[in-house]
């Protein structure tokens, strides 16, 4: 059995669906139960919290394997509690969604929580594997409402280049690493194919709905403010780092999807067309 924690998200949706049709036995775990109306069918759904690592123990009696997904404000969380309730509960196999920056960017206190778990699921005593994505295909649902509204798109950055990976990309790799004790004592870096701008994205959208969309280039204070109405603080300007200044490394596109897949890393214009509904 394994299980999948930030089950309901961009990555966990999708990793859900790949693994109930390798026919898995999954549980899925979140705050909420209302979250379970989302779920695949067959896939179990446990409410726990990984604030409160006692909670994970139905969820965990009986798995194999645990995918461990935190949030932008996992600040709070124990990393070494987490790990050691999957260890009591004889779980084998942790595979940590972690980030690109947690390596490219060392001196960067937003990621700081995301060293700590991945120092805890290598010291754990369990088989381990860390997935390191760059910036994701889905932050560009950020424009979802001005793109459904006025065909508009607002960013900072307007040509500065990154690979985004698209989520299904990630939960391909994860399903890998979940059923599959050769991707252990692995860490992958997880990139799209090419590197495309904020400009070339909001392009590639106004294809998959078949009319353009107007880019606007926000100014990186203008950008901060928007960010700052949902994310931390040390997350945005972690963010803007990035993606304004991005590094040698965090510009060069990843073999690591098409080597666990076996298939190309996805174009962020098939995430386009896949999503097109949510900016029509």
């Amino acid at each position: 059995m394994i299980v999948v924690t930030g089950a309901t998200g961009n990555v966990g949706r999708p990793l859900l669906q790949a693994l109930a049709a390798a026919d898995e036995r999954v549980t899925a775990v979140s705050r909420t139960a209302a979250s379970a109306a989302q779920l695949p069918d067959g896939v179990r759904h446990q409410t726990a919290d990984l604030a409160d690592p006692a909670s994970l123990a139905t969820a965990l009696a009986g798995a194999e394997a645990l995918y461990v997904l935190v949030a932008a404000d996992a600040a709070r969380l124990s990393p070494r509690d987490i790990v050691g309730a999957a260890k009591a509960a004889g779980v084998g196999r942790i595979v940590l969604q972690s980030s690109q920056g947690a390596e490219t960017r060392p001196r960067n206190a937003s990621h700081d929580h995301l060293r700590a778990f991945e120092d805890a699921v290598r010291q754990g005593g369990t088989e381990w594997t860390i997935l390191r994505p760059g910036g994701f295909a889905s932050n560009a649902y950020q424009w979802a409402e001005t793109v459904r509204t006025g065909r508009t798109a607002a960013a900072p950055f307007a040509d500065v280049a990154l690979p985004v990976v698209d989520p299904a990309d990630i939960a391909d790799v994860a399903a890998a690493a979940l059923r599959d004790g050769r991707h252990a004592g692995r860490t992958y870096t997880l990139t799209g194919p090419a590197a495309l701008t904020p400009r070339d994205q909001v392009a590639a959208i106004g294809a998959a709905l078949g009319e353009p969309v107007r880019f606007v280039e926000l100014s990186r204070e203008e950008a901060r403010v928007n960010l700052l109405r949902f994310m931390p603080e040390p997350v945005v300007d972690g963010t803007l780092a990035i993606i304004g200044a991005p590094s040698p490394a965090e510009q060069r596109v990843s073999p690591d999807v098409e080597l666990v897949t076996g298939r190309a890393a996805r174009t962020f214009a098939d995430w386009a067309v896949r999503n097109a509904a949510a900016f029509k």
